[in-house]
């Protein structure tokens, strides 16, 4: 009789513990099936919680990811910056370059997840026709900062990193409030030119590289530059009539893996008469956080870093 009742107990503790691994097993499978609806530039997107398998072709949205500690599954190997180099190994699957995705490498990889950006944003259909979760985490320009933490936070929601991402914001918060009171009192006026071989254009507020002026408060020498992805095409005379007190330039050749040529070009006859030259406060600005990413928690500190350098 005793024998039979410890036989009886064992049954009951095998069927307990088979009914926990069952409910285990069901709340693994409802995690990885519970999708959040997302808003974003192209539209309104289910995207599955905690996606195992993510292509991404923003590097700012990359870096963010980086700093989480979240793996990704592809990326754009072309032309990657510098400070996410380790991404360019074997380890990780090519998926092309920003301008000219390898949509077959894509279905390969069946990702639960495609995150682009405007670079990529015609090409939008194609991405989901491998899959419907597409997301087009762009930055506008024209209200940086809000569209760079309404990113931070769906990445926060996507990846269950909210804690995370508040914190780092609230860094960001307060790292810029301090830098938009020393640009105040620097008093320094600026012109921000990205040079492309022997050509430049210019950049103002609410542009491509406007935060300089409307986010970290960076006085603009010419405030009614057209805001626009390509800058407004200028000429060295420009630059001369325009006397900035700090040049900041970004090299687009350095950024997509030519040979740097912008302080050649740059430090010409017309720009030496500039206050800028005459006070050494030409900087040139890392063209990968500047070009390639931004918008991330990494290149939106670095730049801010750069920016506050400046203004000593």
């Amino acid at each position: 009789m005793r024998k039979y009742s410890l036989w009886l107990i064992f049954g009951f503790i095998v069927l307990v513990m088979a009914a926990c691994g069952s409910a285990d097993d069901q709340d693994a499978q409802n995690d990885h099936s519970e999708t959040i609806t997302i808003e974003h530039e192209l539209g309104t997107t289910e995207v599955p919680k905690n996606p195992e398998k993510v292509v991404v072709f923003d590097f700012g949205i990359f870096d963010t990811l980086d700093k989480l500690g979240i793996e990704v599954a592809g990326l754009p190997q072309a032309t990657i910056p510098s400070y996410l180099d380790k991404y360019a190994s074997d380890d990780y699957e090519n998926v092309g370059s920003l301008k000219e995705p390898d949509f077959e490498k894509i279905a390969e990889i069946d990702p639960d997840l495609i995150i682009i950006s405007a670079r990529q944003a015609s090409l939008y259909e194609q991405f989901q026709e491998i899959t419907e979760a597409t997301i087009d985490l762009s930055v506008d320009t024209t209200q940086y900062m809000d569209s760079f933490e309404e990113n931070m936070i769906t990445i926060g929601e996507i990846f269950g990193k909210e804690s995370e991402i508040e914190e780092e914001l609230t860094q960001v918060e307060d790292s810029i409030s301090a830098l938009y009171e020393k640009a105040e009192a620097n008093d320094k006026n600026a012109l921000i030119i990205l040079a492309n071989d022997d050509k430049i254009s210019a950049y103002g507020p609410s542009s491509r590289f406007g935060l300089i002026h409307d986010v970290f408060g960076v006085e603009a020498t010419d405030e009614n530059i057209e805001a626009s992805t390509h800058g407004k095409n200028v000429s060295f005379e420009y630059v001369k009539e325009e006397n900035p007190d700090i040049l900041y330039v970004i090299d687009r050749g350095a950024a997509i893996g030519e040979e740097s040529s912008a302080k050649t070009v740059v430090e010409n006859q017309l720009v030496e008469s500039t206050n800028a030259y005459k006070n050494d406060d030409i900087v040139y600005l890392n063209a990968d956080y500047w070009y390639l990413s931004g918008g991330g928690l990494i290149s939106v500190e670095e730049m801010m870093n750069e920016v506050d350098e400046s203004l000593e």
